[in-house]
């Protein structure tokens, strides 16, 4: 739930697949599972995941395709790709690449290299479940503290909140629906009152009211809610 990094691994070879899973859930990943191309897309769409970790060799539609197919997509357009291959020519890695893959690790790698390579992608696109430190129009958010600031004065957050403003931090601008807010700050497993949104998201404008600073939140009519 809130805001762990969400993986989704595509591997045929059970043992990699679990060497896999074990490693990253015990570096505080969520993990879901794919054995095929096919079951990949479908668990895509399910978990909406934060990064792929796609094996190239898989039965039926290969990895290439469905790193093709994922690419295609609205939702799967900002959601990185690492491909995994015992392919180890050059111009395989390009091809690769030039499908859409954001980096590609030839087999036999090592975890900790893997590990690396899943953090830096993640920093580019989900910084805040890296550690990393948020800064927006005097805003500042220390994931590794808990600790907020506005134009240098400490602000007092609950942990929805937290979650609410790191996750709004992560794209200004973007507008982000209450129910994609829904599935980020409180996971898909559980079921809240979509209205529990705008509660806490008043909660939000309030703590990080300061006098003669504009609210950073704006509300988007019939679509959700956008920082700056």
């Amino acid at each position: 739930m809130g805001n762990r990094p969400h993986v989704l691994i595509v591997e045929d070879e059970a043992s990699q697949r679990e060497i896999l899973a074990y490693n990253l859930e015990a570096e505080g990943f969520d993990v879901s599972r794919a054995e095929s191309g096919d079951d990949a897309l479908t668990v895509f769409e399910e978990v909406a995941p934060d990064i792929v970790v796609l094996d190239w060799m898989l039965p039926g539609v290969s990895g290439i395709e469905i790193c093709r197919q994922l690419k295609r997509r609205d939702v799967g357009q900002g959601v990185p790709i690492i491909m995994l291959s015992a392919r180890t020519e050059e111009s395989d890695r390009v091809r690769g690449l030039e499908t859409g893959a954001d980096d590609y690790v030839t087999k036999p790698y090592s975890i900790a290299e893997l590990m690396a390579r899943v953090r830096a992608q993640l920093r580019r696109t989900r910084p805040v479940t890296v550690g990393e430190v948020l800064e927006f129009d005097g805003i500042k958010l220390d994931p590794e503290t808990h600790r907020v600031t506005r134009e240098g004065e400490e602000l007092r957050l609950g942990p929805t909140e937290f979650r609410l403003l790191s996750t709004l931090m992560e794209k200004p601008g973007r507008v982000w629906s209450r129910e994609q807010l829904l599935d980020r700050v409180w996971g898909r497993d559980i079921y809240v009152d979509s209205r529990t949104v705008d509660v806490h998201v008043g909660r939000l404008r309030k703590a990080l009211g300061v006098p003669r600073m504009p609210d950073p939140i704006r509300t988007v009519r019939g679509a959700g809610y956008a920082l700056g």
